[in-house]
């Protein structure tokens, strides 16, 4: 029983230490991005993300095939749009946004890349954007089919 308390609690430590490194490295890579962020703006003069698409469907993708997809949009707020984060749901799905902020009425590019590999049948992935916008989440999602490549002939 003493094992088991003992293996819990260096467990827990373990995942704690991680968790601490992975802050430290995010606050590390983008310091300026993340003060900026946390400016408070009035909901009223706050950015606003408008995406020409807020979902895309690759339709049937070959096992193996790496696609992409733009996810074009614009600030339609009044004041600058900073994005501090982008993530997925996925390890194989990847986004790149903009680390500069976005001018009120300049228009801007997030590029998500999904690494199909392994991934047989439907997929939705989840891009979450978090900006100094109101709300701060946004979601974005790309779906597609994917099929072994003997099936895709």
């Amino acid at each position: 029983m003493k094992k088991i308390i003992l293996s819990l609690a260096c467990v827990a430590v373990l995942a704690s230490c991680s968790n601490q490194e992975k802050q430290t490295a995010a606050t590390t890579e983008t310091p300026a991005v993340t003060t900026a962020a946390t400016t408070e703006t009035a909901p009223a003069d706050a950015p606003v993300f408008k995406f020409v698409k807020e979902s895309y469907d690759f339709g049937q993708i070959t096992d193996g095939e790496k696609v992409s997809y733009d996810f074009k949009f614009s600030n339609t707020g009044k004041s600058p749009l900073i994005i501090t984060s982008a993530t997925a749901t996925c390890g194989c799905t990847v986004p790149d946004y903009p680390k500069e902020p976005v001018a009120p009425g300049a228009e801007g590019v997030i590029r998500v890349v999904f690494d199909s590999s392994g991934k047989l049948g439907m997929q939705n992935k989840v891009i979450t954007i978090t900006a100094n916008t109101v709300p701060e989440i946004t979601q974005l999602n790309i779906l597609g089919n994917v099929v072994n490549a003997t099936t895709a002939k």
